[in-house]
C-alpha cells in the first residue's frame, strides 16, 4: 500500500480542510424528558428525573444536554407551547428547572432547551385573543398580527371555527399556528423569552426548531430572521450556544450558516440513507465516505458542524445500520460520526441501541434503564421493541455498545483535536480512511479500518508513533517497522 503519510503536508493542500469554531461542549445528549426518568411515580418523566441521572450522563462522557420542549403544552411532545415562560406541569416546576441547571453547571455540563418559535399552540393566549378578536370582527387587534390569518384557504391553512378566517400551519394537524416573525411586536415577545431563559434561569442556549419554516420557501428571509435571533441572543449572553434544525441539503445548510447561528444539524450525514449509514453498508465504505467528506469540508469550511445519527423525528440508528444482531456496526458508526468533527449530538437511547421507527411516538420510547425503572410509553405508540440489553446490564459488560460509546466520548475529550481541529483527508482506499486533525500547534492523525472482517495495513514515515487506539475486541492496532496494521473496525491516533 502506498506510503501516504510521507506526503502529508502536500496532501493537506490538495484536499479540502475544515476548521471548527469554538463551543464549550462537544458531546451533546438529547433528552425527551417524558420518556427519560420518572421521579414521582406517575409514570411520566420529569426534570427531577433528569437531575437524578446526571451521574450516569456524566459517566457516559457527555458534556452537554439538549432538552426537548419543557414549556407548558397540552401535547405529549410539547412543541405546541402555550406559555414560553413556564415549565409544563407534567415535568415539574421552575424551581426544578433551576436546580437542574445548577446541577449541570456544577458538573461542567452545558444545558440548552428546545425553543419552537416558528409556531405556538392554539391554546397560547396570543392565539386565543387573536381568535376572539376575529370573532368580534376586530381585525385591528395586535394579536391578529402575531399570526398569518387569511380569508381564503391556502395550501397550509386551517379554518378558524366560528369565522370565515384561516390560519397558516406548516405542521398540519398539530394545532400549531405559525407565528408572524416579520412582526416587531412578536420580536419584543421573543426578546423577553430570551432574557428569561438565558439570564433568569441560566440555560446555556437553544435548539431552534424548524428554522426552514420561519418563512417557508424563503431561505434568504429565514437567514435574515436567524441573524436577528443570533444578535439578540449574543447581546444578552455572548457565550450562549444555539443549534438550528435546517432539515435540508448540504448546499442549503451552508446558506443558513451566514446567519451567525453557531451550528446547524448535519442532516445529510444522518438516517438510513444518510452518508454515514450508506457508507458503512457499502462495498467500498472508506472511499465512499471520503468522497462525502470532501463535499462536506468544501461546502462548509470554518464552521462548527453538528453531526448526528438519529433524533426524535427519525428512525433510530440501529435499524438504519441493519445492526440489530451486529452491535459492531453500531459501535463503529459512533466512532466514524465523531471523526467528522464538530459538536456531536446523541439521542437518548442510541448509546444502548434502542430501536424505533414509523409513527413519531415509536421513536420516543421509554429509556431502557432496566425492566423496572422505566416511564410509561408515549401515547400513540404502535410498537415497543428493545433489541439490546438495558442500560444497567450494558454498564456491567465491558464489551457492550454503551461502554464503547463512553470510550468514544472520553477519547474525543482527551483529544480535542478530533472535535475542534482543522480536518484534512490525508488518504483513503476501499477500506482505510486517514484524517489529519490540527488544533493550534498540535496535529494528530486518525486512521480507521472500515472492514468488518479483515485487518488492513498502511505504511507510515519513520518516527511516527501511535498514541491511542480503540478497537472492538482484544486485538489492537500494531505499529512495527513503519507499518500500521489495523484490526477490523480498528482505530488509531498517531503523531
Amino acid at each position: 500500500m502506498k506510503k501516504w503519510l510521507s506526503l502529508i503536508f502536500l496532501l493537506i493542500f490538495l484536499f479540502p480542510s475544515h476548521g471548527s469554531a469554538q463551543t464549550s461542549s462537544f458531546n451533546w445528549y438529547e433528552i425527551f424528558v417524558r420518556s427519560f426518568q420518572d421521579s414521582d411515580g406517575d409514570g411520566i418523566g420529569d426534570l427531577q428525573g433528569v437531575l437524578s441521572r446526571l451521574d450516569d450522563i456524566e459517566w457516559m462522557g457527555f458534556d452537554g444536554i439538549w432538552l426537548m420542549p419543557v414549556m407548558q403544552s397540552p401535547s405529549y411532545h410539547k412543541y405546541d407551547v402555550t406559555d414560553y415562560l413556564s415549565i409544563d406541569d407534567e415535568y415539574g416546576t421552575m424551581d426544578d428547572m433551576r436546580a437542574l441547571v445548577q446541577a449541570c453547571h456544577e458538573r461542567g455540563i452545558s444545558l440548552i432547551i428546545d425553543l419552537p418559535i416558528n409556531h405556538t399552540g392554539t391554546g397560547h393566549p396570543w392565539f386565543v385573543q387573536a381568535v376572539e378578536a376575529l370573532k368580534r370582527g376586530d381585525t385591528g387587534s395586535p394579536y391578529v398580527q402575531y399570526y398569518h390569518f387569511t380569508q381564503s384557504a391556502q395550501t397550509k391553512s386551517v379554518a378558524v371555527s366560528g369565522t370565515d378566517w384561516f390560519y397558516e400551519e406548516q405542521f398540519s394537524g398539530g394545532g400549531m399556528p405559525d407565528l408572524n416573525l416579520m412582526n416587531e411586536a412578536v420580536w419584543e415577545e421573543i426578546h423577553s423569552i430570551l432574557v428569561f431563559w438565558l439570564q433568569d434561569i441560566g440555560v446555556d442556549g437553544f435548539r431552534l426548531d424548524a428554522v426552514t419554516s420561519y418563512e417557508t420557501g424563503n431561505t434568504e428571509k429565514n437567514v435574515e430572521l436567524l441573524s436577528r435571533f443570533h444578535s439578540e441572543v449574543k447581546a444578552i449572553r455572548p457565550d450562549a450556544f444555539c443549534v438550528g434544525e435546517a432539515w435540508t441539503n448540504l448546499q442549503e445548510i451552508a446558506k443558513y450558516y451566514a446567519s451567525g447561528i453557531d451550528a446547524f444539524f448535519l442532516f445529510p450525514v444522518s438516517q438510513a440513507e444518510g452518508w454515514l449509514c450508506r457508507s458503512v453498508r457499502a462495498r467500498t465504505p472508506a472511499s465512499k465516505f471520503a468522497g462525502y467528506l470532501e463535499d462536506l469540508y468544501t461546502t462548509l469550511p470554518e464552521v462548527t458542524l453538528a453531526p448526528f445519527l438519529a433524533n426524535h423525528d427519525t428512525g433510530r440508528a440501529v435499524a438504519a445500520l441493519q445492526a440489530r444482531s451486529r452491535p459492531e456496526l453500531a459501535k463503529f458508526a459512533e466512532l466514524v460520526l465523531h471523526c467528522v468533527g464538530g459538536t456531536v449530538f446523541t439521542y437518548y437511547g442510541e448509546e444502548i441501541g434502542m430501536v424505533g421507527s414509523g409513527d413519531d411516538p415509536n421513536k420516543r420510547l421509554a429509556m431502557y434503564w432496566n425492566d423496572q425503572d422505566m416511564t410509561q410509553q408515549p401515547p400513540g405508540v404502535t410498537k415497543v421493541e428493545y433489541a439490546y440489553p438495558c442500560f444497567d446490564q450494558q454498564k456491567e459488560d465491558p464489551d457492550s455498545l454503551l461502554q464503547y460509546v463512553r470510550k468514544v466520548n472520553l477519547l474525543t475529550r482527551k483529544w480535542p483535536e478530533i472535535a475542534q481541529g482543522k480536518t484534512s483527508i490525508v488518504y483513503s482506499d476501499s477500506y482505510v480512511l486517514c484524517l489529519s486533525k490540527t488544533l493550534d500547534t498540535s496535529e494528530i492523525l486518525l486512521a480507521l479500518n472500515f472492514s468488518s472482517n479483515q485487518p488492513k495495513t498502511v505504511a507510515v514515515p519513520e518516527g511516527t508513533e501511535m498514541t491511542d487506539s480503540l478497537c472492538l475486541d482484544a486485538e489492537l492496532p500494531v505499529l512495527e517497522d513503519n507499518l500500521l496494521t489495523l484490526p477490523p473496525y480498528g482505530f488509531a491516533i498517531l503523531r
